[in-house]
C-alpha cells in the first residue's frame, strides 16, 4: 500500500521541465555474476563492487562458460539493463564481460592486480548505499573504441538518482584512468575536516600551511581523498557489437593471452634442459671415442703387456 500511496501522491514522471520536454529517468540496474572456478580474492572483489553497487543485483553462479547469450535472459528475468560478469579461467585468470542487454555492445577485459578492501587495510570509508561520482581520463576521448568503453562503464558504475537502496548522498569517487593500454580503477572517499583558526595561523612560513589560513579565512572545509578499495586495472581484448556475440568491432592487436606467456616460460625452460642434455650427450661421445669412459674396454694393441708378454 505504501508503494501504491507513493506512484499516486508522487510527482509525474510525465510532468515538464523548464523547456516543456518530458523528464528523463535514468534507469540503471546491473545483473552481477561470476562463473565456476572463482577463487577467495575474486569472489571478495565481487562482494566489494555489488556494496559499492545499490543499484545492482547479484545472482547464483553461472555453470557454462560456452553459452553466454543465457545472460540476457537472466537480465531480463531480473529486470537489469547492465550486465557484469566474471569469468575464471584454470583458477588464475580472470575475465570480465561488461554488456549492455539485450541489445549490446559487448565489452571483454583482462582483470589483473585485483586487491580487495579488506585486504588493503586502508583507512576511508563510505556510507553504503551512497552515490559516487565518477572520474575518467581525458585519455578517454582520444579514440572512438575509449568512449564506447567510458560510456559502458558510466552506465554500469553511475548509480542512478533516486535508484533502489541508494541513500541521497554523494562521498566517494571512483576514478577511472587510462595507463599503459590499461583502465586503472581506483575508489576514494571524499573526507571533510574543518579548519580550525589555531591550525590556521599556527607556522605561517610553511606553504602547506598557508593554504590552510586562507581556506580557513573563507569558511571552507578542507577536503581531501582517502582510498577505499578495491583497486584492479582492465586490459581491453575485445568489443562484440550485440550482448554476448555479433560482429567484432575492435580487437586489441597488443593484448597477449596468459596462456601463452606460461607457454613460451615452459618452453623457455625445456628449451635450457635440452641443451644441457645435448652437452652432456656431446661431452660422453668424447669420452668414448677417447676411451676414457668407465666400463669401456680399449682395443688391445701391438705395445700391451698382454700382447708383448703372452
Amino acid at each position: 500500500m505504501a508503494t501504491v500511496y507513493k506512484s499516486l501522491t508522487g510527482p509525474s514522471v510525465k510532468s515538464a521541465s523548464t523547456n516543456g520536454a518530458p523528464i528523463k529517468k535514468n534507469r540503471q540496474r546491473v545483473l552481477i555474476l561470476s562463473s565456476r572456478g572463482v577463487t577467495s580474492r575474486q569472489r571478495h572483489l565481487l562482494n566489494d563492487l555489488y556494496s559499492l553497487l545499490p543499484h545492482s543485483r547479484k545472482d547464483a553462479k553461472l555453470d557454462t562458460k560456452t553459452k553466454l547469450y543465457q545472460l540476457n535472459e537472466l537480465a531480463d528475468l531480473y529486470n537489469c539493463n547492465n550486465v557484469l560478469f566474471f569469468e575464471a579461467r584454470k583458477g588464475k585468470d580472470l575475465y570480465i564481460w561488461m554488456s549492455k542487454a539485450p541489445n549490446g555492445p559487448t565489452v571483454k577485459c583482462h582483470m589483473q592486480n585485483l586487491h580487495t578492501t579488506t585486504e588493503l587495510h586502508f583507512p576511508g570509508n563510505c556510507l553504503r548505499g551512497s552515490r559516487p561520482l565518477l572520474s575518467f581520463d581525458a585519455s578517454f576521448n582520444s579514440s572512438p573504441y575509449l568512449v564506447l568503453i567510458k560510456e559502458l562503464l558510466t552506465h554500469i558504475f553511475g548509480v542512478p538518482k533516486g535508484a533502489r537502496k541508494t541513500k541521497p548522498f554523494v562521498d566517494h569517487i571512483m576514478g577511472f584512468t587510462l595507463a599503459d593500454g590499461k583502465i586503472w580503477i581506483r575508489c576514494f572517499e571524499i573526507r571533510e575536516t574543518a579548519v580550525s583558526k589555531s591550525a590556521a595561523h599556527s607556522q605561517p612560513g610553511e606553504e602547506a600551511e598557508k593554504e590552510l589560513v586562507a581556506v580557513g579565512e573563507k569558511g571552507e572545509t578542507k577536503i581531501n581523498l582517502v582510498e577505499i578499495g578495491p583497486r584492479f586495472l582492465l586490459t581491453p581484448i575485445v568489443i562484440l557489437e550485440s550482448s554476448f556475440g555479433g560482429p567484432v568491432i575492435y580487437e586489441n592487436k597488443e593484448f597477449v593471452s596468459p596462456n601463452q606467456i606460461r607457454s613460451e616460460l615452459r618452453l623457455s625452460k625445456a628449451g635450457k634442459y635440452n641443451h644441457r642434455a645435448e652437452q652432456q650427450i656431446e661431452r660422453k661421445a668424447k669420452k668414448g671415442d677417447l676411451g676414457l669412459r668407465t666400463g669401456r674396454e680399449r682395443p688391445n694393441g701391438e705395445l700391451e703387456d698382454r700382447v708383448l708378454f703372452a
